[in-house]
């Protein structure tokens, strides 16, 4: 069972050829050597794509529970992210994404700490998973530990150095996008240098905005406005920002975020982890905003797994907005192509199409808790009923990186045993 472009539910074979989705239809003529992958009884999805995650954070995991955001910032991330070396960036990163790539996510939005990126990128790179990622960029602030402060321009020299190294990597598998933190760690002067460089290089900016209502204030106090007001007035709204959480909109920012085109990233589990709030996803959805899915960080969830978000999504608003908001069909179109659109990626990944990627999932849902199958809509299966546990295999560019539930990319036991030798390395330093 295949759903196409169309939201529709096939019975149907998929063609790939060099990555790309070649044809889809019915009894397709395969001939010569071509491989075939026996799918009768599964479902073929488009990749999930998930566009706000910090791979940076998956080893702190665990490690900040049960705070509002700034505290979790002060006193136990920003602390954490500082100790961070080459190597613990590199394996908190294949952390990250042997969990996203095990359940289902083959694209990623991520945002990473101030040094060592150039890990993130190579894990990212080593892995397979498709991934515009940036470092972060924190120039400002007084609250800040000293392995995080920067300097204005270095902070942009090393971030457009490493543009220039990975953006259109593997034949664009790789993306670069500048990560400023969010308007309370960043000066005026890098803002408006991030938007003129993202305009020239045509790459998304990415950070975080209208989180938590102490944020605000902080940026009412430091620039006269609110987030995402200020953010308008120095020219930064449009289609290449993407705007992690937007929880505490007034009416003239989401006025903004219409006209603008600016993109956003829902993160219900972060949110409800950290008390910061709950979006107004179902009305900015009506109104046209182009909204995504993430898990954000793992000690903010914990969990990367997108079948958690996209449940989450899916009941979530409900409680606000009564039992037929955010129906599942909605909902698996903001985990696939709505992901793919908020990223600007649409033309390449997230739906079943010929002469797009074939970044595939496939599920087996013969299982206790996915039956009866008889007449059930497989939406409702999906969205749901179904865990990571139904992920059978997991294609990015036509290559197989999750086959039988294991990921082939990278050696489990060397990738958790390095993970617990550097948070206890870098618990020594903090």
């Amino acid at each position: 069972m295949t759903m196409n472009n169309q939201d529709e539910v096939l019975a149907a074979d998929v063609l790939i050829n060099g990555g790309i989705i070649q044809a889809v239809g019915e009894r397709l003529d395969v001939s010569g050597d071509t491989a075939i992958v026996q799918a009768k009884g599964k479902v073929l999805l488009p990749g999930f794509v998930q566009t706000h995650i910090h791979l940076c954070q998956t080893l702190f995991r665990g490690r900040a529970d049960d705070m509002a955001l700034m505290d979790w910032l002060r006193k136990r991330i920003w602390p954490l992210e500082a100790a961070h070396d080459e190597e613990s960036v590199y394996y908190s990163a294949m952390l990250g994404i042997g969990e996203l790539l095990r359940s289902g996510t083959t694209t990623i939005l991520d945002m990473e700490t101030v040094s060592h990126t150039e890990s993130a990128f190579r894990a990212i790179a080593d892995s397979g998973i498709r991934a515009i990622s940036g470092k972060v960029m924190m120039d400002a602030g007084g609250d800040i530990p000293v392995g995080l402060q920067e300097d204005t321009n270095r902070s942009i020299e090393e971030s457009t150095a490493l543009l220039e190294r990975w953006h259109g990597y593997d034949g664009g598998r790789i993306g670069y996008a500048y990560c400023p933190r969010f308007v309370v760690s960043c000066s005026e002067q890098l803002l408006k240098e991030v938007r003129d460089l993202a305009a020239k290089h045509q790459v998304l900016v990415h950070t975080h905005a209208a989180e938590n209502r102490e944020e605000i204030e902080l940026v009412r106090h430091q620039r006269g406005m609110r987030n995402i007001v200020y953010l308008d007035h120095i020219g930064l709204t449009g289609p290449r920002l993407v705007l992690a959480h937007c929880i505490w909109l007034d009416e003239e920012e989401k006025a903004i975020l219409r006209r603008s085109g600016t993109r956003m990233a829902h993160c219900p589990g972060s949110n409800l982890k950290l008390s910061s709030g709950i979006a107004t996803v179902p009305e900015l959805l009506a109104e046209g905003v182009e909204i995504g899915i993430g898990a954000d960080g793992a000690p903010c969830n914990n969990t990367l797994d997108m079948f958690h978000e996209i449940r989450l999504t899916a009941l979530l608003h409900k409680v606000r907005c009564g039992p037929e908001a955010m129906d599942a069909r909605t909902v698996l179109r903001m985990a696939t192509i709505g992901g793919a659109r908020t990223l600007g990626l649409d033309h390449l990944i997230g739906s079943i199409e010929a002469g797009k990627q074939a970044d595939l999932v496939l599920l087996d849902l013969n299982d206790y808790h996915t039956f009866p199958s008889y007449e059930a809509d497989p939406y409702s299966r999906i969205v749901y009923a179904a865990s990571r546990g139904n992920v059978d295999s997991v294609w990015v560019g036509g290559k197989r990186l999750v086959h039988n539930g294991r990921v082939l990319s990278m050696d489990k036991r060397v990738v958790l045993r390095e993970s617990d030798r550097s948070i206890k390395r870098l618990l020594k330093r903090v």
